[in-house]
């Protein structure tokens, strides 16, 4: 009607404006006269009375109505927090008005004009669609004066949803530490499920007839593999999200929640960057620095350990860990080095790559998560963090060699052997040393920087793959055969790690908010301990969400973050790509070996980071 209204204003002549206004404003009197009616009919609190008659008046009184209509809504007296608790959806309030929680304007609908679960005036980020998890900002006005542990108890009494999720995602960092067991156990139950065949004098007696294998060997062997454990254990989780909240708020959760864009990145650039081409001219580069060492496995270990991490500063850590496991496959550990110097040469590896990228602000997904938020540049990076990521690579890598320096003699020893043998033995086809063209070369580095450039744009770097994958197709004599199986494992890997770990900010927040008031060291201690159970990108992230963090407690976190990003596997997200290519000199990875080895140098990292200015 008011409308109706205000468009014969705007065609009437100017001496009936008066009249007409006038008809205006008995209009508008009469329209919030019906809407006072209208919510006075519902019993709602005075003061949510109120709100509401002042958030209603652009509203229309249909739409009015089937708002009031919900049963649980912003304006029926209760907060966003006792609405969680009562399990029921509710509706936020009106979207560009005022909330009556926070005072806050409120914009409810995404660009589409949608209405998620979760608008932007809660999670104060992207809009939620699923229900769960509960955004943080929920719990803030009922928290104010509480401790950790009653801030904890607060947001499981709220959502019991927060404390099953956490069981869960404990249970498979858990498993990561038992999959070595498992692998074991198949080795066992499949040799006596041979000697069982022999002792009861098993035939193949047609071409197309298969050998009997064990299940349970193969269960276990399946329940040993690192690369499965995440995935594995959305099953049990499914459930959980099914009992507390709905099928839907899951799929919702893995549909539109959950990005998927670095497990798919991961996959991508392990298969682009372990291509021949690309594979050859790391080998050549790190070569200059192997040289130094007449190429001995000592030197290749020193270059490998030393340049291919820095380089994920520039091309991704991603890229630089599958470049550096792959060179460490045919360099180093193909000679046999003992498990002691295969796990140290590993838990190396990882840290080295964790701290590598943090030259740049733009390649390590730790960095990125907080750079454009907290305006930290390259120059930045790298006089806070770079120079001291160098310092703390070649101290370790020096250290370690000192202690292996008799088993290195011993692989040189190995080495000279293994080359007076090849001499006579032609080497095999995917160790040839034909010369690649240059146009080759150059087309494989464009689809690297092309992958490298579009990292987060799936649609675009996957497309880019394709178009890499026909080019692979038509120079076979250039290229060598390469798995996607692998590249695969490790992608459902860490989509496992992020759907697990989306959910665990309900505690990994005040336990990062509660750190700003211990210091800088005991801070960065505890962020590298944080790490070592989640991604550190997660860790970074939450920590961005922390309030008035002062600068120097920014710097303690992230140095913690990086520092800690070797001491498990699920600790920096490009660790299950080297795991996935060196695994197989490993008799089953053990969690707790490469724990031990990487205490060292992720301290003293930890040491030059945390003491040097």
């Amino acid at each position: 009607m008011v409308a109706v209204v205000a468009a014969c204003l705007a065609w009437c002549p100017a001496d009936d404006h008066a009249a007409v206004e006038a008809a205006l404003a008995a209009a508008r009197e009469k329209e919030s006269a019906a809407r006072a009616a209208l919510i006075g009919e519902y019993e709602l609190p005075e003061k949510e009375k109120a709100y509401l008659l002042h958030a209603a008046e652009s509203v229309s009184l249909p739409a009015l109505e089937r708002y009031l209509k919900q049963d649980h809504h912003a304006y029926d007296g209760h907060s966003a927090a006792e609405h969680v608790r009562m399990r029921e959806p509710f509706a936020p309030p009106f979207s560009h008005t005022t909330c009556p929680e926070c005072g806050e304007t409120v914009y409810n609908s995404d660009p589409e004009g949608r209405e998620p679960a979760w608008s932007h005036h809660y999670t104060g980020a992207h809009v939620q669609y699923s229900r769960f998890p509960v955004p943080l900002k929920v719990y803030a006005p009922e928290e104010q004066g509480m401790g950790l542990w009653q801030k904890l108890v607060h947001r499981v009494e709220t959502d019991p949803f927060n404390l099953a999720a956490t069981v869960v995602f404990l249970l498979a960092i858990l498993h990561t530490f038992l999959a070595p067991r498992f692998h074991r156990l198949a080795g066992r139950l499949e040799h006596s499920h041979r000697e069982k065949l022999r002792a009861e004098k098993f035939r193949i007696e047609h071409p197309g007839q298969r050998m009997p294998v064990s299940f349970l060997s193969t269960l276990c062997h399946f329940l040993g593999e690192v690369e499965v454990v995440f995935g594995l254990w959305i099953i049990p989780f499914f459930f959980v999200c099914r009992h507390y909240y709905s099928m839907g708020d899951f799929l919702l959760y893995v549909d539109h929640d959950t990005s998927f864009t670095e497990p798919l990145f991961v996959a991508v650039i392990m298969v682009v960057a372990s291509s021949r081409p690309i594979y050859r001219l790391a080998e050549n580069t790190l070569q200059l620095g192997a040289g130094l060492g007449k190429c001995s496995p000592a030197a290749w270990w020193f270059s490998v350990l030393c340049i291919a991490p820095l380089l994920g500063s520039l091309i991704t850590e991603p890229a630089a860990m599958t470049l550096g496991a792959i060179l460490l496959a045919k360099k180093f550990y193909y000679l046999k080095p003992s498990v002691s110097l295969r796990y140290a040469t590993l838990a190396l590896l990882f840290v080295n790559v964790s701290v590598g990228g943090t030259l740049t602000h733009f390649a390590a997904p730790p960095i990125v998560m907080v750079a454009g938020k907290w305006n930290w540049d390259m120059a930045h990076m790298f006089t806070q963090f770079g120079w001291k990521a160098v310092l703390g690579i070649a101290v370790s890598n020096v250290l370690y060699y000192l202690f292996f320096r008799r088993e290195f003699a011993r692989l040189a020893q190995v080495q000279q052997e293994e080359c007076s043998f090849s001499g006579r033995v032609p080497n095999s086809w995917e160790d040839r040393q034909d010369v690649i063209p240059v146009w080759v070369y150059a087309v494989s580095i464009f689809f690297l920087a092309w992958t490298v450039y579009f990292a987060h744009h799936p649609a675009i770097f996957i497309g880019g793959f394709l178009f890499f994958l026909g080019f692979t197709m038509a120079t076979p004599q250039y290229q060598n055969a390469f798995s996607i199986k692998v590249p695969l494992l490790v992608a459902f890997f860490l989509a496992g790690l992020l759907i697990l770990g989306g959910v665990q900010g309900w505690w990994m927040q005040p336990v990062l908010q509660g750190l700003s008031e211990l210091g800088g060291s005991i801070t960065m201690a505890m962020a590298s301990i944080l790490t070592a159970f989640n991604d550190n990108a997660s860790v970074t992230f939450l920590s961005s969400t922390v309030p008035g963090l002062p600068d120097e407690m920014k710097y303690a976190i992230v140095a913690g973050a990086v520092t800690g990003g070797g001491l498990t596997v699920i600790a920096n997200a490009p660790n299950p790509a080297g795991m996935a290519i060196l695994g197989k000199f490993f008799n089953g990875i053990g969690a707790m070996q490469l724990f031990f080895w990487a205490l060292l140098p992720t301290a003293i990292l930890f040491c030059i980071f945390n003491f040097i200015s």
